[in-house]
């Protein structure tokens, strides 16, 4: 329990930008994932029989990450639907907290991310709330990230999801994660690495690619989940590693969807398909008895 409640003052910071940036529209969303997700799973418990265990702070988590990982034009139902879909189907349906195997909020953004994909347009600049277009999607017309300002990045004065776009928000949260020691930080070394040398070799700013999109949120918050990531120290290496690649590839060739959307991040897919590894990673590296 500790843990969670730790998770949620390291978001805290992220969250308190997302408000000054966007303002009310911002608290909507937060407020509806975190109800969503914890309404969700009392309801859900209740109906099953099961011991009620809203007060750990898991789903509360699930709620805000989902709600940080949106855009500010997404509309306040689909953050709701989404967040009860991750609740109930990536979380209890698979055997709750401990037992999942996706990590739920990344469940519940796939979810969001395939049903609502154009809810997520127009992107808007914090604070005067004009349309622009993401550092990622300026890489993806002009094959450059030449065009972007670093230290618009870092500080988040760019559009992109409400939690992102402050690097320096995540970074102050995730410190206080590394100095309780409730974070597993191999996992994010190993993405940082990979997308760090991915980048060179493309010759790309290494800055431009950790400050921009969701990888910072995922990296540092979602990938880490305790509950959904290897146990032991090779796996989470190999595991972040995964994360990072996936993230590149899906930065450098995307999809377009049904809709008028182009993905051009990859990090929901790259801690749900790492997610499937974990098992396997778990049985690999765990210590021999001596």
């Amino acid at each position: 329990m500790k843990i969670m409640y730790g998770m949620l003052m390291a978001l805290t910071p992220a969250a308190l930008f997302a408000l000054y940036a966007y303002r009310l529209q911002a608290l909507f969303l937060i407020l509806t994932g975190v109800i969503s997700a914890v309404a969700a799973e009392a309801i859900y418990q209740k109906l099953t029989g099961k011991k009620i265990t809203v007060k750990d702070g898991s789903a509360a988590i699930t709620g805000l990450l989902l709600a940080l990982a949106v855009s500010i034009s997404t509309p306040v139902y689909a953050v709701g639907i989404s967040a009860a879909f991750g609740i109930i189907a990536g979380k209890q349906l698979l055997g709750g907290l401990g037992k999942n195997l996706f990590n739920p909020a990344m469940f519940g953004r796939l979810f969001y991310l395939f049903v609502f994909p154009d809810s997520i347009l127009p992107w808007r600049l914090p604070v005067d709330l004009t349309t622009a277009a993401t550092p990622l999607e300026i890489l993806r017309e002009t094959g450059s990230t030449a065009g972007v300002s670093i230290l618009d990045q870092f500080l988040g004065f760019i559009p992109g999801t409400i939690g992102e776009i402050s690097t320096l928000m995540l970074l102050i949260g995730f410190a206080y994660l590394v100095y309780r020691r409730f974070v597993r930080w191999r996992i994010p070394a190993g993405a940082f690495a990979t997308v760090l040398v991915l980048s060179i070799i493309a010759g790309q700013n290494p800055l431009f690619h950790f400050f921009a999109g969701s990888l910072m949120l995922g990296a540092c918050f979602m990938a880490t989940d305790p509950m959904t990531s290897p146990r032991f120290e090779k796996g989470q290496i190999i595991f972040g590693i995964g994360v990072g690649l996936i993230i590149m590839s899906m930065r450098w060739w995307g999809w377009q969807t049904p809709g008028e959307y182009m993905f051009t991040e990859g990090t929901t897919f790259a801690v749900l398909t790492m997610n499937l590894f974990v098992p396997y990673l778990n049985k690999k590296f765990k210590p021999s008895r001596s």
